[in-house]
């Protein structure tokens, strides 16, 4: 592709899920990465594929601030700058409600999910105003806009993160600096297990069953993959998106064009099930009041 060649990204959340296949993709797409994670052995392991002279890993808690530096300092170091930061961290959040609430849980979701995108942003001014511009790309979620998919603190969150784009690109398009939000829709990888408490490998056998099974939710007819979230994050960061900035873009399948009654004809919808009617019962219905008019 080459389109991200001579671009040197710094992508949190690298070792694993969308993170790892972004890196992929933007290895594969010509650019130098620093990639941040907890997941030392998964990362070194990502360092040692792709080689230190085209990846870096680096042991990253991004609620912390000093390591959060570090892969900006790396990512000089090695590479002579930063072009584009990825914030993409994350995990599922307290899984409490409003009249349950952690409040530990609770700020320790919007540390992680909402404070580090700040940090890391802030972090991203100095390095990318030396560049002439760059891209910073944050990782919301489609819980961001509509109830039902992630529980109330990661949605808040998320939501937090798409305004705080728009924002932020309003502010920093006095330097070049472009920032966008992805809306992920449901995407296989191991955040469902982590957030039910099981191990990393438990998690991630559960990414597969999510891949198998996912693909009766939305219209696209099949799961999302890590991959096609790293697409758009590749684009994004590519000088083809130069006029894309404070954009909140949307790479869910279609999960959210409405009610699965709009797209998949073989459900109900909810008037017919307030009725205790089936689709096939009504089709069945409608066809008889056709054939007594014809008669």
């Amino acid at each position: 592709m080459g389109e991200l060649s001579g671009k040197t990204a710094i992508i949190t959340g690298a070792a694993s899920g969308i993170g790892y296949s972004g890196v992929e993709v933007f290895v594969e797409a010509g650019a130098k990465v620093v990639a941040g994670d907890l997941q030392d052995e998964k990362g070194k392991a990502l360092e040692e594929r792709f080689g230190a002279d085209t990846v870096r890993y680096v042991h990253c808690d991004v609620t912390k601030r000093d390591e959060f530096q570090k892969l900006f300092e790396t990512a000089e170091e090695a590479f002579g700058g930063v072009d584009i930061l990825w914030n993409n961290a994350g995990h599922g959040g307290t899984p409490t409600g409003v009249e349950d609430l952690d409040e530990d849980g609770f700020t320790a979701t919007v540390d992680l999910l909402l404070k580090s995108v700040f940090v890391g942003t802030k972090l991203a001014v100095p390095y990318m105003k030396k560049r002439g511009g760059g891209s910073v790309i944050n990782t919301s979620s489609i819980s961001a806009i509509t109830a039902g998919y992630a529980p109330i603190t990661y949605s808040v969150c998320k939501k937090g993160v798409a305004h705080f784009s728009k924002l932020a690109a309003a502010e920093l398009s006095k330097y070049r600096i472009r920032v966008n939000a992805i809306l992920p829709g449901f995407i296989a990888t191991s955040i469902f297990g982590s957030s039910l408490g099981l191990s990393r490998e438990q998690a991630d056998q559960m990414a597969a069953m999510v891949q198998q099974q996912g693909g009766r939710m939305q219209p696209a007819g099949r799961t999302g993959l890590p991959k096609d979230i790293a697409d758009m994050a590749a684009f994004l960061g590519s000088d083809r998106a130069e006029f894309m900035t404070g954009g909140e873009f949307l790479v869910d399948g279609g999960m959210t064009v409405g009610p699965r009654h709009s797209w998949d004809e073989t459900d109900a919808g909810p008037l017919l099930d307030a009725l205790g009617i089936s689709a096939e019962q009504a089709e069945e219905m409608r066809q008889a009041m056709l054939a007594g008019q014809g008669s």
